[in-house]
């Protein structure tokens, strides 16, 4: 499975991956899912793949020609247009593959977030679903996930927001999302790719790769369990009834 995150901070942007494509009892596989299109001091897209990764690799491949022929998101002027030509390749794939799928009861399953800014216009951040269709990150909700979300939710509404939140400190509750993701599911794992955007840089500011023994992962890992742990010891002591009512 995957887990996929992207932040929106009134600084710019953080971008993270898994890379875990599959998990079972005698199966893991690793796969990257992110992908990045810059055109230094011009554009700076990357996107983050969720679902069938031969299906997610159709999409790139499409993009990554039509990108480098000096097409697609080469020339488009904003970020939402940008995620428009995502999602004319998520159909283009569709087109040429989901009634093959659908036929043998598989379903057409990609999910891509997509992180960027173009010169002249605001950065942006997009989820584009299987249909094609396009949903921007706001101000209001200020994060998109795509893939096992559930556990890695809860920090993340507590946490982040997007007026005041600084960039590196959006960095750390996106790590600490995938800290809680990773330890509460086991379809999703190292490396975690994290890509951090500041707005009209126009390219990646920063990148980190943290495999499973990566010395500084460990130590926010650590650092965080106790943390919690003490918060949640230090809270008022809960009173209860000597019995239950009526007995």
């Amino acid at each position: 499975m995957t887990y996929c995150l992207g932040i929106c901070t009134h600084e710019g942007l953080i971008m993270a991956s898994d890379s875990r494509s599959n998990a079972g009892y005698d199966q893991v596989n690793l796969c990257r899912k992110m992908h990045t299109f810059v055109m230094p001091d011009e554009r700076a897209f990357v996107i983050l793949t969720s679902g069938s990764v031969s299906l997610t690799q159709s999409v790139i491949t499409l993009l990554r020609e039509d990108f480098n022929a000096g097409e697609g998101l080469a020339k488009v002027p904003t970020p939402y247009a940008a995620s428009r030509v995502v999602g004319e390749a998520v159909r283009r794939v569709s087109d040429l593959d989901r009634a093959h799928l659908e036929k043998d009861d598989f379903s057409f399953n990609i999910n891509l977030l997509l992180g960027g800014q173009v010169k002249g216009s605001r950065s942006g951040l997009y989820l584009v679903y299987p249909q094609g269709n396009p949903l921007s990150a706001t101000q209001d909700s200020p994060y998109l996930q795509i893939g096992e979300c559930k556990y890695g939710r809860p920090i993340l509404d507590r946490g982040i927001v997007h007026g005041s939140t600084p960039l590196e400190v959006a960095a750390l509750y996106g790590l600490l999302s995938f800290d809680a993701a990773m330890r509460s599911n086991v379809t999703v794992g190292p490396p975690i790719e994290m890509l951090i955007y500041r707005n009209d840089s126009l390219h990646f500011d920063g990148y980190r790769s943290f495999p499973a023994d990566d010395p500084e992962l460990l130590s926010i890992h650590r650092q965080w369990e106790r943390a919690l742990r003490k918060a949640v010891e230090d809270l008022p002591k809960i009173h209860f009834n000597a019995c239950l009512p009526g007995h």
